[in-house]
């Protein structure tokens, strides 16, 4: 594949999770949680974006969240579960996207706000339609997801260098 190609970048905000007494990396998904995640998946499938990869946060709601809406694909990715995408900034999330395999064209990221949010924003330096202004006006829901795309490296990419081609939340 060529560096110059398009590549897309889901950014997939975990869904609802629960308030247990348990350390928060560990807090499941709430019931409401568990049916938005299979509904993204779905809503993921619709895409058809064919992922190459996943890379998940370690935490006990992404990795549900995720385990729930990956069955609703048709082609599941291959998916690391990186430790640096819990409580990540924009700028920590760019560093483990600057480091994916150039083979990979479209990948999701499944992981927490602010950071996911924050990310979109400063990747998408345009948005087609209405897109951003849905995702603003939402605050980037529990899960939610945002769809990006750019041409280059994936070491290239850096703030601007997107286009936000879709958002869906589960209030949509």
């Amino acid at each position: 594949m060529s560096v110059a190609e398009s590549r897309r970048i889901v950014l997939f905000r975990h869904a609802k999770a629960d308030w247990p007494q348990v350390s928060d990396h560990e807090r499941p998904l709430a019931d409401r949680g568990r049916k938005d995640a299979a509904v993204a998946g779905r809503k993921l499938a619709d895409t058809g974006i064919p992922f190459d990869l996943a890379l998940c946060s370690t935490a006990a709601r992404t990795r549900e969240t995720w385990k729930l809406a990956v069955h609703e694909l048709a082609h599941r990715p291959k998916t690391v579960y990186e430790e640096r995408l819990y409580e990540a900034s924009p700028g920590e999330l760019i560093a483990v996207l600057n480091e994916t395999p150039e083979d990979a064209q479209d990948v999701v990221l499944i992981g927490h706000n602010p950071g996911v949010q924050g990310l979109a924003d400063i990747l998408a330096g345009q948005a087609e339609g209405d897109t951003r202004t849905r995702m603003n006006d939402r605050g980037f829901a529990a899960a939610a997801f945002a769809v990006l795309s750019f041409d280059g490296s994936w070491k290239s990419l850096e703030p601007g260098a997107a286009t936000l081609t879709d958002y869906w939340a589960p209030s949509d």
